[in-house]
């Protein structure tokens, strides 16, 4: 708790299970009250649209992605540490003892679908890439599509001694 960063990094906070609307809006008036919007930037619960059938009547609902979690946005230090963890409903961090919250790598943030993250990469049809991560790591390939407002590029990669596109996404790849 004693290095200080002035960039907000996304933390996750345990709540009790069915809290964590309310732990939503305590952190956000406790927010606004203690004029905080500088170091506490952001609080989301992650969802995700779902049809759901009930009585012969299909309904599109909204289902949390992690119950019991709530994301925040916010820079760590001794203050937001204790307004968060000190909230109504809050049981703690998400983290190796309850002392040091690690923030999510970009990566995580993206992959759950808390925030887009977009990566800028210099790109194009043609390029040579390494896959850097997933279950293609290693493979190396041709670029043959980008698809910036998806974040992904269609890499042909040599498969089993046959050519085969494969679409993965701009932060598994590295341009060589």
């Amino acid at each position: 708790m004693s290095e200080e960063n002035n960039s907000p990094k996304w933390y996750v906070v345990h709540t009790y299970s069915g809290y964590e609307n309310k732990v939503m809006t305590s952190l956000q008036n406790m927010v606004e009250n203690m004029a905080l919007q500088d170091v506490i930037v952001d609080i989301r619960i992650p969802t995700e649209e779902v049809m759901e059938i009930r009585n012969d009547k299909k309904k599109l609902v909204q289902r949390k992605l992690f119950p019991g979690y709530v994301m925040v946005k916010m820079v760590m230090n001794q203050l937001t540490w204790y307004a968060v963890r000190n909230t109504r409903g809050v049981t703690g961090f998400v983290g190796p003892g309850s002392k040091t919250p690690i923030p999510l790598t970009d990566e995580e943030v993206r992959r759950m679908g808390v925030e887009n993250v977009s990566v800028n990469i210099n790109v194009k049809n043609g390029d040579f890439v390494n896959i850097i991560s997933g279950p293609l790591d290693g493979f190396s390939g041709v670029v043959e599509e980008v698809d910036a407002s998806r974040q992904k590029v269609r890499v042909v990669v040599s498969m089993f001694g046959r050519e085969t596109p494969v679409e993965v996404d701009f932060i598994q790849i590295k341009v060589v």
